[in-house]
């Protein structure tokens, strides 16, 4: 049996914050020793305690934890975690969690199945992989946390809020109300910090884009992703503004008649260089302001989404490298 979680007061504003991003209904702290329950992806989920038995399906996730002193929740792991997310002692402790297995698609999608998943018994799981589901997993007992814009049915609009609203509900989750409150306070200045640098600098514009390595299906960002408020901090005009979607399909011919001056490649764990020439070397490429100039920067996708404190770190990168800043 599990003692029961004793969530600390917040600050209201933080409060009101966490409440709206988990879905839960708007009211009172709840009282103490009552369970924490989140409503994710539409559904419930409820914890007696924080978990102590985590199994990390995703590496978006890792830079939070460690900055709120939960890694080490962490028993299990699964899937590939870039060591260019983190700093030394997070690679080690990240070393230092079994892992699982390490087996991604063509798409980077983690290929693991539901039963190695149950055969260790998680109190929690961070992440999804396609082709198992949260019914599935919850009818032996086993709880899992989505980020909210990576839910089937998406977050809608995406700002820096949240972020914020991700990090306060970890705080909630693994008891670090405290270290949540700090680092939320951190990330913002760090935002607030890029906007006052780049206002009054010239109007630019810039597409973010996942390309295909090898050939294939080019992706844009459109106002529904982290990348829309990314570059509009970093004093940047989203091309793909206009478009409602989190993320779709575009073609080369429609990059080109839109002609955004900076470029930001997105990738999983693919050979930069590769990256970048998935979409430099197409014919007619040549084109492109960005190309041209050579402002692309290719980074790795959890710099931009999901919304999380590695979303900042990407921000900055954008910022010094191909915006304003650079």
């Amino acid at each position: 049996m599990r003692a029961a979680h004793r969530p600390a007061r917040l600050p209201l504003a933080l409060s009101a914050c966490v409440l709206a991003a988990c879905g839960a209904p708007a009211g009172p702290t709840p009282a103490t020793d009552d369970p924490l329950t989140l409503t994710n992806c539409g559904a419930e989920v409820t914890l007696d305690a924080p978990p102590e038995r985590v199994i990390l399906l995703e590496s978006a996730p890792v830079s939070t934890l460690r900055a709120l002193g939960a890694l080490d929740s962490v028993v299990l792991r699964a899937g590939a975690f870039p060591p260019e997310y983190y700093d030394a002692g997070t690679n080690a402790a990240i070393r230092d969690i079994p892992s699982l297995g390490e087996e991604l698609d063509a798409s980077g999608h983690l290929q693991i199945s539901r039963e190695v998943i149950i055969g260790q018994q998680p109190d929690l799981v961070l992440g999804l992989p396609d082709g198992i589901s949260r019914e599935s997993l919850a009818a032996v007992g086993i709880d899992v946390l989505v980020h909210p814009t990576m839910c089937p049915e998406g977050g809608g609009t995406t700002t820096f809020d949240d972020v914020a609203d991700h990090v306060t509900t970890y705080g909630r989750l693994f008891d670090r109300q405290a270290e949540a409150g700090e680092l939320v306070a951190s990330l913002r200045e760090r935002v607030a910090t890029v906007e006052r640098e780049v206002a009054g600098g010239p109007e630019r514009t810039a597409a973010v884009l996942y390309p295909t390595v090898g050939g294939g299906t080019v992706y844009a960002y459109g106002r529904a992703s982290m990348a829309h408020p990314q570059l509009e901090t970093a004093g940047l005009t989203n091309v793909y503004a206009g478009v409602g979607d989190r993320v779709f399909e575009v073609t080369l011919e429609d990059v080109i008649a839109k002609d955004p001056d900076v470029l930001v490649l997105l990738h999983t764990d693919g050979e930069p260089r590769a990256v970048r020439d998935a979409i430099v070397t197409l014919p007619g490429a040549d084109a492109l302001t960005a190309v041209r100039e050579d402002d692309v920067l290719v980074q790795l996708f959890n710099f931009t989404e999901p919304p999380t404190p590695l979303s900042v770190d990407g921000l900055e990168r954008i910022h010094t490298t191909v915006g304003h800043g650079s």
